[in-house]
């Protein structure tokens, strides 16, 4: 028996084995090898599909990637409906659940909080909406398609024929899936304006701060952005002139009236939000994407290049699908000739190329969400002096296995109230001391969220436009459409002598009102705070073949505040990726130098620690020394002679993010209130707004009392993310700044004998001991058998199930763990948090470099697999050479597609 086969039996004995055991005794004979291979799809001879105008071919390489052609629009979105769903169907059925907030009618009661939240701002609704009024004839047609293809698929195929999942998902609750419909497409796209929502966070912990810190201590913890050091995307742009809206000089709106009774429910709705990471991702400064393009001036084929790695949270399988759809005839009939990346559930292809343009996407970072405190009485809403009745709505939460739940949204006019989703917010809502109460009854602050994607908008059909563009003028008609997410779009052609590189910035971003800069909740029952319309399109930075010859988005500032007359955020991420890549390409393109694609490859893994750099030299001049230390010392010696390269391998960029997730507890972590810092971890701290002396309240002499952080290690805070690597840059020059002091007591300024302000050196030596013994009880006390890669390790999950399921399940769909290169801010951003552990949290998801010079000369990768079934042999198979940083061939035109074809469908009317 050759070994490939006698290897395949035995893996599906083993499968047989785990999945009798699994379903039980009385199971046994339902659950077997072929219940894993039944949701298989088919992939060669032909298949009917009901619909079509003519025979489709679907051609799949030797990773499953399919290339679909045929001879209209409908056709290819049809068939594109039908193949989509043959590889990814569970994975679509549980986002659109998510979208509608219907989670809890797959997975049972402990989905309820979420889909509460979700109902509560109504995505649902919203795309519902957007296809009714805003959508284009065309690409509603294109959507129906979609659906249709979709929907036959389902027709024949029920329970495991689907995935597995279905046939566990059908013995502990009879679930089956609905047919598809456009709007399912639609709403998908608020999910990734949720994920990509920016700051809101960054609201809410600013907020949470003021319970333990000063004003300027906060602004401490968020630094201005360093123009000086990390350029921004563009110099200049398209500005309308004819309204000055926003003057950087004027001042933040600051926190307004908040107190205790606020902070705590503040805190409720961060826990909230802290229960959306497990299905769509953190949000933090660090989380965010790289992409880049180069000028043909400077490029080794003399036609621009253009990469492009998205950061979002690891899934199994990934969140992308690679596809090309391709009129066989390209003509305004039919103009349709694209390949990228697709999401499933969603007709089109949202990043890549077509035979003219090429494009990727990174966040633009614009703050596009508000939160306003509003006095509220159970029915009605303060507004300028006068009680104004709440829209409300009721949605019914249908549970498997269980009673529905009946809820009630309230909305005002700045959006739904997200307080409402708690018992606990609703009960410190009602007790919250507020001025002037409305109606005479003190009904406490409520807290709306105000958010651009809750508005209908034409995103979809930017997604079309973007796919039939044929040059820069055509791609901005279609960036004007792209509503949110708010997204950077880079460009590139092959026209001209060098071809063309451009950028725009698009989306709704809201225009605030004078001293108003979303830094901090509002006042909801003053109509100043409102916001005043968004910027217009035609004001949007852009850029088209700027001078210096590349273009490079990696979520920094878009343009120097000081040069732009509107406001687009004040929390950019910090620029220490988009200028390590701006680094980069200055130092090939000096002195007439080229870029190759191997240098755009090399690019996208570069993992120098960038904080390293300048934290390292101060690491080493403490004094180490003596019998006692030589422990701590041994480990020292790790960081002389670092490259500052974060390899799997290195044992000195595990020391250095031991020391540098240890910097920051000590510095900041143990400061900051238990709402932000990471759930389980309990320090004994000054009672809240303490001061002066106090009553001795443990015994010791020391005024403190046992606090337990509260928030999700994924999302707690200091992740040590860039704006962390920028704070300690602005201390490290004053060893003596306070924040250097290790003890809670003396930096709260508690009057003790025991209050101890330590210097930078003894909090750094403090840090590089207690990271010594850290890792010697995760990696061993020989430092020579040390690795990064043994700590930052990431796991891959299906979703749900996956995470939620029985041990035996996990164990069936689960992979990994991969030991990973990279870290935080690094180019090969494999994100982890500081304050939760090392544990990857976040990913470049996909990683592409297009070649405008020869399309079929671009590379590709996926995070995990073209299938979305356990075991089919595309499940993960991407995955060991996206860990190595490795591309796969991306062919584009006819006949390399159709050399590395290994199988070929035929659908037929």
């Amino acid at each position: 028996m050759p070994a490939r086969k006698k290897s395949r039996r035995v893996r599906f004995i083993v499968i047989a084995l785990v999945l009798l055991l699994m379903a039980g005794v009385g199971f046994a004979s339902y659950w077997s090898v072929s219940t894993v291979r039944a949701s298989f799809p088919q992939t060669t001879g032909s298949l009917k599909l009901a619909g079509l105008s003519a025979p489709v071919d679907v051609e799949r390489d030797a990773y499953g990637i399919p290339q679909i052609y045929a001879d209209t629009p409908e056709d290819l979105f049809r068939a594109q409906g039908y193949v989509q769903a043959q590889d990814r169907f569970y994975e679509m059925d549980v986002r659109r659940h998510l979208t509608s907030g219907r989670l809890s009618e797959m997975f049972g009661k402990g989905q309820v909080e979420t889909d509460a939240f979700l109902r509560t701002l109504d995505w649902r609704g919203v795309a519902q909406k957007e296809y009714d009024t805003q959508l284009d004839a065309a690409t509603k047609a294109y959507l129906r398609a979609y659906s249709d293809g979709v929907n036959a698929y389902l027709k024949d195929h029920s329970g495991a024929a689907l995935s597995v999942e279905y046939a566990a998902l059908k013995f502990s609750n009879g679930y089956k899936p609905q047919p598809w419909t456009p709007v399912d497409s639609v709403a998908w796209l608020k999910a990734m304006a949720w994920d990509l929502r920016s700051n809101m966070q960054d609201e809410i912990d600013r907020a949470l701060m003021t319970s333990r810190l000063s004003q300027a201590q906060i602004k401490q913890l968020y630094p201005a952005y360093p123009y000086d050091r990390n350029q921004p995307i563009v110099d200049a742009g398209s500005v309308d002139s004819t309204t000055k809206v926003y003057s950087p000089a004027g001042t933040s709106s600051g926190p307004q009236s908040l107190n205790n009774t606020v902070d705590s429910q503040l805190a409720g709705i961060s826990q909230i939000i802290d229960q959306m990471p497990a299905l769509l991702g953190p949000n933090g400064s660090g989380i965010g994407s790289n992409s880049w393009v180069v000028s043909g001036a400077f490029t080794t084929t003399g036609k621009p290049m253009l990469a492009n790695d998205p950061h979002l949270a690891p899934q199994l399988p990934s969140l992308w699908y690679q596809m090309g759809l391709h009129c066989r005839t390209v003509s305004s009939a039919c103009p349709y000739d694209v390949a990228g990346y697709t999401f499933s559930g969603m007709p089109g292809v949202i990043i890549g190329h077509n035979k003219d343009i090429a494009w990727g996407m990174t966040n633009l970072g614009a703050d596009v969400t508000d939160l306003y405190l509003e006095k509220v009485t159970a029915t009605t809403y303060l507004r300028d002096g006068k009680q104004v009745p709440f829209t409300m709505r009721h949605e019914e939460i249908k549970v498997a296995g269980g009673k529905s739940r009946e809820i009630t949204v309230r909305e005002t006019t700045n959006g739904p109230l997200i307080s409402d989703r708690s018992d606990e917010i609703r009960e410190v809502g009602q007790t919250a001391p507020v001025d002037n109460p409305p109606g005479g009854v003190n009904s406490g602050y409520a807290v709306a969220l105000n958010w651009t994607a809750l508005k209908p908008s034409k995103t979809m059909d930017a997604v079309f436009k973007l796919d039939r563009a044929t040059d820069f003028e055509q791609f901005r008609a279609a960036a004007k459409d792209f509503a949110v997410p708010s997204q950077n779009l880079i460009y590139a052609d092959s026209k001209g002598a060098h071809g063309h590189i451009g950028y725009q910035a698009p989306g709704q971003v809201p225009i605030r009102a004078d001293g108003d800069d979303g830094t901090y909740p509002v006042p909801g029952w003053d109509s100043h705070y409102d916001w005043k319309g968004t910027i217009p399109f035609q004001a949007m930075p852009y850029e088209y073949d700027p001078e210096r010859g590349y273009i490079v988005t990696a979520n920094q500032a878009v343009i120097d505040q000081s040069k732009y007359p509107y406001m687009l955020t004040q929390d950019w991420g910090y620029g220490t990726r988009s200028q390590r890549i701006n680094d980069l390409i200055a130092s090939k393109v000096k002195d007439n130098g080229k870029i190759s694609m191997d240098d755009m490859q090399s690019m996208q893994s570069d993992n120098s620690s960038e904080i390293a750099k300048v934290l390292v030299p101060y690491l080493l001049k403490v004094d180490i020394t003596g019998d006692k230390n030589s422990y701590v010392r041994n480990a020292q010696k790790l960081l002389e002679g670092w490259d500052y390269n974060q390899d799997a391998d290195s044992a000195a960029a595990a020391y250095f993010n031991a020391v540098w997730r240890n910097v920051l507890k000590l510095a900041f972590g143990n400061k900051l209130p238990k709402e932000l810092r990471p759930e389980g971890q309990c320090l004994r701290v000054p009672p809240v707004g303490e001061t002066g002396p106090v009553d001795n309240l443990d015994g010791k002499g020391i005024p403190t009392v046992q606090e337990c952080g509260e928030r999700d290690p994924s999302e707690a805070q200091p992740d040590g993310s860039d704006r962390w690597s920028e704070v300690v840059l602005d201390i490290l020059p004053d060893a003596t700044n306070s924040w250097w002091t290790m003890s809670t007591t003396a930096f709260y300024g508690v009057d003790t004998d025991k209050a101890h302000h330590s210097t930078r050196d003894q909090l750094l030596a403090q840090a590089m001991k207690d990271a010594r013994y850290e890792l010697t009880a995760k990696l061993g006390k020989d430092i020579d058998t040390w690795s990064w890669g043994r700590l930052h390790k990431l796991e891959l999950k299906n979703q749900t199930l996956g995470t939620d399921g029985p041990g035996v399940i996990k164990w069936l769909l689960n992979r990994g763990p991969w030991q990973l290169s990279g870290g935080e801010a690094a180019v090969d951003a494999t994100g982890w948090n500081a304050a939760g552990g090392y544990d990857v949290i976040w990913v470049p998801s996909m990683r592409m470099i297009v070649n405008l010079q020869d399309l079929d000369k671009s590379r590709w990768i996926n995070l995990t697999g073209a299938s979305g079934h356990a075991y089919n042999a595309h499940y993960t198979d991407q995955t060991d050479k996206w860990a190595a940083n490795e591309l796969l061939p991306w062919y584009f035109s006819d006949e390399p597609v159709k050399k590395a074809t290994k199988a070929t469908l035929v659908l037929t009317p």
